[in-house]
């Protein structure tokens, strides 16, 4: 079994926590030692487990250890994975043992967090540090970039490409054959039925752009 901590102590983080449990009922493989967070105090439990430190003691770790981002904001996942500088480090994919992958034409890369309930179709490539919430749906040909979020029953149609640090509120859904730009933030219960620019915030049926927001 290997080490494995999280990086984030509130409820999301908690949460990806019950997802190693459920990978652990289906078979033994991952060793949870706790959680890394800059905002509580070092040794504070959550649900029995310890704050093991902020990020600049994970940093400092002497011995090979696995890290998932209990984080949902994509921006601020980026910025966590620029601070870590370890060789000690690596980043699994977790996938809820519910989740329904076809074998055809399905490429996920580190650091993915998949929750129960999904499903991803056929001819996918999914970036890193994606996180797809419970019960999401994925349709063929999409491509997800890196640091995007999704949070639960989001529903992506076909030959869609979400751009990196897209976040997509519960609920949302996107019709096939769409972009969604760079950092471009879609409200909850939105329907996109016209792909959306670089930087907005989109809510509404249909959803469009209300604002836009600052480069990172």
């Amino acid at each position: 079994m290997q080490n494995i901590v999280i990086i984030g102590a509130g409820g999301f983080g908690r949460e990806v926590k019950t997802i190693i449990d459920a990978i652990n009922k289906v078979e033994k493989t991952y060793n949870f030692i706790g959680y890394y967070d800059d905002g509580i105090a070092k040794g504070t439990l959550i649900n029995n487990f310890p704050v093991l430190g902020n990020l600049h003691d994970l940093n400092s770790s002497s011995e090979p250890i696995s890290v998932l981002l209990g984080i949902g904001e994509p921006t601020t996942k980026s910025k966590i994975i620029a601070k870590l500088s370890s060789d000690k480090i690596n980043f699994p994919t977790l996938i809820h043992p519910s989740v329904q992958i076809s074998e055809d034409e399905v490429t996920i890369s580190k650091g993915c967090i998949i929750c129960g309930g999904t499903i991803i179709t056929c001819n996918i490539v999914i970036g890193s540090f994606v996180t797809l919430n419970l019960m999401c749906t994925i349709g063929h040909d999409t491509i997800i970039d890196d640091f995007s979020s999704f949070m639960p029953s989001v529903n992506i149609s076909g030959e869609v490409h979400i751009q990196e640090k897209v976040y997509v509120g519960t609920g949302a859904k996107i019709i096939n054959q769409l972009t969604i730009g760079t950092a471009t933030i879609v409200g909850a219960g939105a329907v996109v039925s016209k792909s959306l620019p670089d930087y907005c915030t989109a809510v509404g049926i249909p959803a469009k752009p209300i604002k836009f927001h600052n480069h990172d």
